[in-house]
């Protein structure tokens, strides 16, 4: 890490309030895993950057809201939970009930094919988001 950035996070930390834990945010993917067997059987480094394309664009589309702000100003504790959606139709339907209840996220649509391969929140804190995603079982 940069001198500078290291110094500067460490500034932001100590300007917290004593004895106050800064809220804990978490970046969710969901992957489609369907993409991992035949009849595509796509490599690991493949599927790994489906999710960065996708997790990158969602903070970049939401770098102005404050939980996304919050995220990026500590690079180090940053937290990301990766899950599984069986099949392109899962990732689908997720993005349209996520959509419904303003989450904000990103679903990221593989060129030139033009089909969805993974979903990114913003960095939300776990509570806002985790019923949702329970409601698709893909929390193993």
């Amino acid at each position: 890490m940069h001198r500078g950035i290291g110094q500067a996070l460490q500034i932001c930390r100590n300007m917290a309030a004593p004895g106050a834990e800064p809220q804990v945010l978490i970046q969710y993917l969901v992957l489609r895993k369907d993409l991992s067997q035949a009849p595509f059987s796509w490599p690991a480094g493949a599927l790994v950057a489906q999710a960065c394309h996708a997790a990158t664009a969602a903070l970049h589309i939401h770098r102005d809201h404050p939980h996304t702000v919050a995220y990026l100003r500590e690079l180090e504790r940053m937290r990301k939970v990766v899950l599984e959606a069986p099949d392109e139709n899962t990732l689908q339907e997720l993005a349209k009930m996520l959509q419904q209840k303003n989450i904000d996220h990103m679903l990221w649509l593989e060129q030139p094919e033009n089909f969805a391969t993974c979903i990114a929140l913003r960095p939300y804190p776990k509570e806002e988001v985790n019923q949702y995603l329970k409601k698709f079982r893909l929390f193993k």
